[in-house]
Protein backbone atom coordinates (compact mmCIF):
# COMPACT_ATOMS: atom_id res chain seq x y z
CA UNK A 1 0.00 0.00 0.00
CA UNK A 2 0.87 3.94 -0.50
CA UNK A 3 1.10 6.32 2.46
CA UNK A 4 0.51 9.92 1.69
CA UNK A 5 1.43 13.17 3.40
CA UNK A 6 -0.17 16.47 2.39
CA UNK A 7 1.99 19.88 3.05
CA UNK A 8 1.70 23.64 1.84
CA UNK A 9 -1.39 24.77 3.30
CA UNK A 10 -2.18 27.99 4.93
CA UNK A 11 -3.80 31.50 5.10
CA UNK A 12 -3.91 33.51 1.98
CA UNK A 13 -5.97 36.41 1.15
CA UNK A 14 -8.34 36.13 -1.88
CA UNK A 15 -7.06 36.05 -4.44
CA UNK A 16 -3.56 34.76 -3.67
CA UNK A 17 -1.86 31.85 -4.36
CA UNK A 18 -1.12 28.50 -2.98
CA UNK A 19 0.83 25.24 -3.60
CA UNK A 20 -0.33 21.83 -1.95
CA UNK A 21 2.10 18.57 -1.90
CA UNK A 22 1.52 15.18 -1.70
CA UNK A 23 4.58 12.76 -1.39
CA UNK A 24 3.99 8.94 -0.91
CA UNK A 25 5.83 6.50 0.40
CA UNK A 26 5.73 2.76 -0.19
CA UNK A 27 4.39 1.33 -3.35
CA UNK A 28 5.97 2.05 -6.63
CA UNK A 29 3.83 5.74 -6.57
CA UNK A 30 3.82 5.98 -10.68
CA UNK A 31 1.24 2.60 -10.20
CA UNK A 32 -1.60 5.16 -8.65
CA UNK A 33 -3.76 7.78 -9.66
CA UNK A 34 -3.72 10.69 -7.75
CA UNK A 35 -6.81 12.86 -6.44
CA UNK A 36 -7.30 16.18 -4.31
CA UNK A 37 -10.35 16.45 -2.24
CA UNK A 38 -11.56 19.04 -0.45
CA UNK A 39 -13.58 18.96 3.01
CA UNK A 40 -14.79 22.76 4.23
CA UNK A 41 -16.59 22.99 7.81
CA UNK A 42 -20.20 21.44 7.40
CA UNK A 43 -19.78 19.99 4.05
CA UNK A 44 -18.92 16.71 2.36
CA UNK A 45 -15.70 16.00 1.37
CA UNK A 46 -16.00 16.98 -2.46
CA UNK A 47 -13.60 16.23 -5.66
CA UNK A 48 -11.08 18.83 -6.75
CA UNK A 49 -8.86 17.21 -9.15
CA UNK A 50 -7.24 14.35 -10.00
CA UNK A 51 -4.49 12.95 -12.63
CA UNK A 52 -3.22 9.50 -14.41
CA UNK A 53 -0.59 7.40 -13.47
CA UNK A 54 1.90 9.09 -15.96
CA UNK A 55 0.55 12.87 -15.64
CA UNK A 56 -1.15 12.50 -19.21
CA UNK A 57 -4.97 12.71 -17.99
CA UNK A 58 -6.40 15.60 -15.28
CA UNK A 59 -9.85 16.14 -14.47
CA UNK A 60 -11.09 19.33 -12.77
CA UNK A 61 -13.92 20.38 -10.58
CA UNK A 62 -16.05 22.93 -12.65
CA UNK A 63 -15.21 25.77 -9.80
CA UNK A 64 -11.74 25.48 -9.54
CA UNK A 65 -10.97 24.83 -13.92
CA UNK A 66 -8.49 27.64 -14.93
CA UNK A 67 -7.48 27.85 -11.23
CA UNK A 68 -5.79 25.08 -10.27
CA UNK A 69 -3.53 23.23 -11.84
CA UNK A 70 -2.67 19.42 -10.63
CA UNK A 71 0.96 17.99 -11.47
CA UNK A 72 3.11 15.07 -11.20
CA UNK A 73 6.86 14.00 -10.27
CA UNK A 74 6.75 10.28 -10.01
CA UNK A 75 10.58 10.86 -9.69
CA UNK A 76 10.04 12.83 -6.52
CA UNK A 77 6.76 10.50 -5.50
CA UNK A 78 5.36 13.97 -5.49
CA UNK A 79 1.73 15.39 -6.48
CA UNK A 80 1.65 19.16 -6.67
CA UNK A 81 -1.85 21.29 -6.85
CA UNK A 82 -1.50 24.55 -8.03
CA UNK A 83 -3.58 26.95 -6.44
CA UNK A 84 -4.26 30.21 -8.04
CA UNK A 85 -6.87 33.05 -7.83
CA UNK A 86 -8.30 31.35 -4.84
CA UNK A 87 -11.59 32.73 -3.48
CA UNK A 88 -12.86 32.21 0.20
CA UNK A 89 -15.31 29.66 -0.33
CA UNK A 90 -11.82 27.28 -0.98
CA UNK A 91 -11.46 27.51 2.88
CA UNK A 92 -11.67 23.62 3.33
CA UNK A 93 -9.41 20.80 4.66
CA UNK A 94 -7.42 19.84 1.20
CA UNK A 95 -6.56 15.65 1.16
CA UNK A 96 -4.80 13.59 -1.00
CA UNK A 97 -5.91 10.28 -2.25
CA UNK A 98 -4.34 7.42 -4.41
CA UNK A 99 -6.04 4.74 -6.58
CA UNK A 100 -4.37 2.08 -8.66
CA UNK A 101 -7.53 2.60 -10.71
CA UNK A 102 -7.12 3.48 -14.38
CA UNK A 103 -10.32 6.10 -14.10
CA UNK A 104 -9.57 9.27 -12.42
CA UNK A 105 -13.46 9.20 -10.96
CA UNK A 106 -12.66 5.99 -9.40
CA UNK A 107 -13.35 4.76 -5.69
CA UNK A 108 -10.01 6.27 -4.02
CA UNK A 109 -8.63 3.64 -1.15
CA UNK A 110 -5.64 5.69 0.39
CA UNK A 111 -5.92 9.11 2.24
CA UNK A 112 -3.62 11.76 3.85
CA UNK A 113 -4.43 13.08 6.76
CA UNK A 114 -5.03 16.43 5.00
CA UNK A 115 -3.44 20.11 5.25
CA UNK A 116 -6.03 23.25 5.87
CA UNK A 117 -6.10 26.01 3.26
CA UNK A 118 -8.07 29.01 4.74
CA UNK A 119 -8.58 32.17 2.11
CA UNK A 120 -9.83 35.64 4.08
CA UNK A 121 -11.59 38.35 2.20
Amino acid sequence: QVQLVESGGGLVQAGGSLRLSCVASGRTFSDYTVGWFRQAPGKEREFVSAISWTGGRTLYADDVKGRFTISRDNAKNTVYLQMNELRPEDTAVYYCAATRSYGLTAHYGYWGQGTQVTVSS
